[in-house]
């Protein structure tokens, strides 16, 4: 008999405690990075995504956009100021941030799971009033910040065994668009929904420590510690006070993982060692 036939057979009855696990979980997954540019990675993505769905899980996408938000504004000459490190996003570029988020991005990932035999829907955190964000700094202009969450949208979607892609763009109380951070947002939406798992998909294998190896597991006590330390640096950062809030707010743990890794995501809820650096309340 055919080896890799045997080893296929194995790995499915391995994984058979962890399908039990997850059947009916919720899990965000915030999409982003190089695997968003690949059309062979999206298609793969897209395939792990319908697969979670057609074993019982209920996905949620969650994505950014940010190169393709830059060439956009390239393209069209929009120049962007920063303060900080941070982008002013004023009135021209959130209607670029919309189309390209919204637009583009979402469709194109929309379009892969539907490819893979999925049935998926675009969303922005505007619509059935998903995500009302408060200005997070005059400095920054219609950069948001989200304050109220209504996740009804999306249990609807998901109880018609439905994946909901969602654009993290929000609406202001006066009817002002802000562009939300990805991160930010699929934190906020996990903690919406109580989820099982929000799954941070990154470039980097995870959360490192002084030595510079993957922690696979970490609490956010160890966190901070290291964060205070310094050990935790530059775009980490965010993610993992993005880690910190949605476990506060209810999730019952979060993973950074790497993106790039083929079947990352079915990788970490469906095997023994995971993916990534798995974060949860110490028990």
């Amino acid at each position: 008999m055919n080896r890799d036939w045997i080893a296929t057979a194995r790995t499915l009855s391995e994984a058979l405690p962890f399908l039990q696990r997850y059947e009916g979980a919720t899990v965000v997954i915030k999409f982003g990075g190089n695997a968003m540019g690949d059309d062979d990675a999206m298609a793969e993505f897209a395939r792990d995504i319908v697969l979670m769905r057609q074993v019982g899980v209920n996905p949620i996408v969650v994505h950014g956009g940010g190169p393709m938000i830059n060439e956009m504004l390239a393209r069209l000459d929009i120049k962007s100021e920063f303060v900080n490190g941070k982008r002013v996003t004023d009135a021209a570029t959130v209607q670029v941030v919309e189309a390209v988020l919204s637009g583009n991005v979402n469709k194109r990932i929309v379009q892969a799971i539907n490819a893979q035999g999925g049935r998926a829907v675009g969303l922005s955190g505007k619509d059935s009033n998903l995500m009302i964000c408060d200005q997070t700094d005059p400095d920054l202009g219609f950069v948001g910040t989200p304050a109220e969450m209504d996740p009804t949208i999306l249990r609807t979607l998901t109880d018609a065994e439905t994946i909901p892609v969602i654009a993290p763009l929000g609406a202001g109380r006066d009817g002002e668009t802000f562009n939300v951070n990805g991160d930010t947002a699929a934190g906020a939406i996990a903690a919406s929904l109580e989820a099982d798992r929000l799954l941070l998909l990154t470039d980097v294998a995870g959360v490192k420590d002084g030595e510079g190896e993957v922690l696979t597991e970490i609490t956010p006590e160890q966190i901070r510690e290291l964060t205070a330390n310094g050990t935790i640096v530059g775009g980490m950062i965010p993610k993992t006070e993005t880690a910190l809030v949605a476990i506060e707010g209810g999730v019952r743990a979060v993973v950074i993982l790497d993106g790039r890794a083929p079947n990352a995501c079915l990788l970490e809820l469906f095997t023994e060692h995971g993916a990534g650096s798995l974060i949860r309340p110490s028990r």
